[in-house]
């Protein structure tokens, strides 16, 4: 009885001791780890030449400049100051629509193009490992790029314009959406790949009936939120002559017109709203409510 109250006992020391050591370890580690954060807060800060004073010094000025974008509004006079702060409404009106058009465009060039390069790009569908090595390098240097510069390229090459920015955002869109594609069509189910294979199918034919019905939901989720992120692109190349709202949006912070530019975002966060609901309700009709519920 008391041989084994022993080694009970020591068992317990030897639980108690690997348990202490454990822990010892695990802080250490996030001693370590905060210490590294800290070096590297630290090293970002000289090299970025982060100063707090100077900072602080400045803030009241940021928090001004949005005190200016405020415009004057009382409920006595509510519809002639609204009319003041949109006093070009329709032709902002008209260049949002064009920023919404340039988006839609680059998105389906993304997804068409996009769609293609994923299966290629599939380590588990293309064709040829070679195909695969080249399609997802292509697919990285179409994303790596910013949009901007690409902007840059076609406005120098086509001119200023709504066709730069479409181009740009369409060829950024491709990189970004073949890679979500491809790594969708990777963990499809080969056995209905290999069904449609059986009946004589080519390989374009087994892509687009074994694994485009496998695929589609995520490919329409993915396509949709990319839109989403267009439309806030689109707005911005403006800026280097790309057409849309960008480049109203760019006189009036040039012209230090505050209003204007308060009157520009608030049109640009409603659009993106807008499409952000039909882009869930499109969804819902293709996934489901009740998967989404599930979700």
């Amino acid at each position: 009885m008391s041989h084994s109250l022993t080694n009970a006992a020591l068992a317990r020391q030897r639980f108690n001791e690997a348990f202490t050591h454990r822990r010892f370890q695990v802080r250490r580690q996030w001693v370590i780890g905060a210490l590294l954060i800290t070096i590297l807060i630290g090293i970002s800060s000289v090299i970025g030449e982060v100063n707090l004073v100077h900072l602080w010094d400045r803030l009241p000025r940021f928090t001004s400049y949005f005190g200016r974008m405020v415009p004057e509004l009382s409920w006595a006079t509510l519809w002639p100051d609204l009319a003041r702060w949109y006093w070009n409404g329709w032709v902002w009106l008209s260049a949002l629509w064009q920023t919404i058009l340039i988006a839609i465009y680059a998105t389906l060039i993304g997804i068409v193009f996009g769609y293609i390069a994923s299966f290629l790009g599939a380590r588990n569908l293309s064709p040829h490992p070679s195909y695969t090595f080249f399609t997802r390098r292509l697919m990285e240097l179409a994303r790596t790029v910013p949009e901007l510069v690409f902007a840059v390229l076609f406005v120098y090459s086509f001119g200023l314009g709504p066709l730069a920015g479409v181009l740009a955002i369409g060829l950024h869109s491709m990189g970004a959406l073949g890679k979500l594609f491809a790594d969708v069509a990777e963990n499809v189910d080969l056995e209905q790949v290999k069904g449609v294979r059986s009946t004589g199918a080519s390989w374009s034919q087994t892509m687009v009936f074994g694994v485009t019905p496998q695929v589609l939901p995520d490919y329409l989720s993915y396509g949709l939120l990319r839109l989403e992120i267009n439309v806030r692109a689109a707005s911005i190349l403006g800026f280097v002559g790309a057409g849309g709202i960008g480049q109203e949006l760019y006189t009036a912070v040039k012209s230090f017109n505050h209003t204007d530019i308060s009157a520009i975002v608030i049109m640009l966060i409603i659009s993106v709203i807008i499409i952000d609901s039909f882009c869930s309700w499109v969804r819902g009709r293709v996934i489901g409510r009740d998967n989404l519920k599930a979700i």
